[in-house]
């Protein structure tokens, strides 16, 4: 039971639902993208993101000089019951589908579409920017 009450109390912010709809989206993201679809701040990114791995909701892998996050696989048969429900429910909310919509003009764009936000873009035009994503949108 503490387990639950540890993964609920993790969906309990709007800005971690907002988080964990991108990457039920996309797979895979970094802090540059978030931050660059939702309006974030990189701090208060890696703070909800920080919090969403301790919870084990979301893994990070090192590559090169971005972290790059995704859903970890659920550990438990409840674990997997509850995210998958609350990826049905949250594809229905408003602000869920314009986020989506954002995050699908980013990933067309290229990475990091804020040059500013990311030293990976190094100024270069939208056509020029290369992803350090190694994989697109799910499908």
């Amino acid at each position: 039971m503490k387990d639950l009450t540890t993964l609920f109390t993790a969906l309990a912010d709007p800005s971690r639902l907002r988080i964990l709809n991108l990457l039920f989206a996309a797979g895979e993201l970094c802090v540059c993208d978030i931050e660059r679809v939702l309006g974030f701040t990189q701090t208060k990114v890696s703070r909800h993101m920080r919090y969403l791995r301790r919870t084990r909701i979301v893994r990070a892998d090192k590559r090169g000089r971005w972290v790059i996050y995704s859903l970890r696989n659920p550990e438990t048969p409840e674990r997997a019951l509850v995210l998958a429900g609350l990826r049905r429910i949250i594809e229905q909310a408003a602000v869920a589908r314009k986020d989506r919509s954002a995050l699908d003009q980013d990933i067309r764009a290229g990475c990091c579409v804020g040059a500013s936000l990311c030293s990976n873009t190094g100024g270069a035009k939208p056509a020029e920017r290369k992803t350090h994503r190694t994989t697109t949108r799910k499908g």
